[in-house]
């Protein structure tokens, strides 16, 4: 088993070195960037309009969720792993300099985010039960019909079948692993007892739906992010002098490199590109189709409206929150330590409030976030799996499916660390890869929608 492993491991790497992150550098930000400039940079100028359109509840349109709901299930399933585990690894691996470039894939993500979300709730089928089925596969099907003939259809499976190995990878065992991680590192749980109790509870959820889902991650996004935010903002406070030169050394190493020091082992420009894209992209999931699926569940009659609530996600996760945990690990030195994962977080808030005094009690606080984060994030993927399945199956499917995903939450409880996110890196490749390429082929029908959107405003405002 172990031999057969190690085979696994060694084939994702390679696909990953020399395949699956080139290919991502040379197409996500260009894309990014691409989407920037023609659609003058919207998000970004508009979040105002986006927070008040969070704030909207519209009870007669079609949809299953309301705005709020939508995003909060969407940060659930990136705020995560990615932004206490993955960060430290892009540390490790990347050196400070890579937060700079995991910044760029959050303000490129903001508006990869506005544009799948924007076609998803444009393009999105209703179910037999009166629920609403929408992603990546549902707008590349229909909306590329025409231009791509039968290969859409080739293009939407290859898709959803990505998104069901995704769900299995990026939100089930790379979270799940870190739980149980996190808790045998701080207080020696066995793993495979925690990764009974986390399946157990995962299926209870799940089988509840999206709504049962959407009602558990509306009271456990704001509840984690004030902790684990409050936790990382006092530590920040403590080492306020060194905030300045932290900053400094992110925006110079992430054109130069750093020499390797301690456990970071990047030590020229192109490490630390890719490993800021990758984590970045892992944190946000923009770019990745993963949100659009919970987004096409919001009700609104104005696709563009769910585009720009979930354009605030990025913001959200990774220009705040990874970026808070970021600052803790440099200003604190861990990461200059030799450890890997979510102990290097454990040690940049251990060191930042034994300042105070409560250095004993940092641990408890990055397991609990992390407990909190990633268990949040296995129950909102679940769902993503599950509109895949139902996409290329049926919703016959959609049971045996859930099965499936509890047992892989036990498997990554208990699987090693490397061979999870080697795992976890591959996969996404899949799913981002197509999407991107539906998103540019689709750029008419957004520019579209967006005049629509804001001509309809316009006229509601001067009514």
């Amino acid at each position: 088993m172990n031999d057969l492993l190690a085979f696994l491991d060694k084939i994702f790497v390679a696909y990953n070195d020399y395949i699956g992150g080139y290919a991502l550098l040379i197409i996500l930000i260009p894309t990014g960037l691409f989407f920037s400039i023609k659609f003058k940079f919207l998000p970004i100028l508009k979040l105002g309009h986006s927070y008040r359109v969070i704030r909207y509840e519209s009870t007669g349109d079609i949809g299953d969720i309301n705005h709020f709901k939508a995003l909060t299930t969407a940060l659930s399933a990136t705020i995560g792993t990615g932004n206490i585990v993955g960060v430290a690894l892009a540390l490790y691996w990347g050196g400070p300099g890579a937060i700079f470039w995991m910044w760029v894939t959050g303000l490129l993500g903001m508006i990869l985010k506005f544009v799948e979300c924007t076609l998803s709730t444009k393009y999105r089928k209703l179910n037999s039960d009166g629920s609403v089925s929408g992603g990546p596969m549902y707008y590349m099907e229909m909306g590329l019909k025409s231009m791509l003939g039968p290969f859409a259809k080739v293009l939407a499976v290859i898709f959803a079948g990505a998104t069901i190995l995704c769900s299995l990878g990026t939100g089930n065992m790379a979270q799940s692993h870190s739980i149980s991680d996190a808790l045998f590192t701080n207080y020696n749980f066995p793993v495979w007892a925690t990764g009974l109790g986390i399946t157990t509870v995962v299926l209870l959820v799940i089988v509840g739906g999206i709504k049962r889902i959407a009602n558990v991650t509306a009271r456990l996004v704001p509840f984690m992010a004030v902790a684990y935010f409050s936790s990382a903002i006092l530590i920040l406070i403590i080492f306020y002098d060194r905030i300045p030169p932290a900053i400094a050394m992110i925006f110079t190493d992430a054109f130069t490199g750093t020499a390797a020091t301690g456990g970071f082992v990047g030590s020229v420009f192109i490490m630390t590109l890719v490993w800021g894209v990758r984590r970045g992209l892992f944190s946000n999931e923009a770019g990745q189709g993963s949100a659009a699926i919970a987004h096409a569940a919001a009700r609104t009659k104005y696709p563009v409206r769910e585009g720009l609530v979930a354009s605030v996600g990025p913001l959200i996760d990774t220009l705040i929150i990874c970026t808070i945990t970021a600052l803790v690990i440099i200003v604190s030195g861990a990461w200059q330590s030799d450890i890997k994962g979510v102990g290097m977080t454990v040690e940049g808030f251990s060191i930042g409030l034994s300042k105070i005094g409560l250095g004993g009690i940092g641990r408890h606080i990055v397991a609990g976030g992390l407990l909190l984060f990633a268990f949040s994030t296995i129950i909102a993927w679940s769902y993503y799996g599950t509109r895949a399945a139902n996409y290329l199956l049926g919703e016959k499917s959609i049971k045996p499916y859930r099965y499936v995903y509890g047992v892989f939450v036990f498997i990554g409880s208990v699987w090693g660390i490397d061979i999870v996110w080697h795992f976890v890196d591959m996969v996404i490749t899949f799913m981002t890869i197509p999407n991107l390429i539906a998103l540019l082929l689709l750029t008419p029908v957004v520019s579209k929608e967006i005049k629509l959107y804001f001509s309809d405003m316009k006229a509601i405002k001067k009514n």
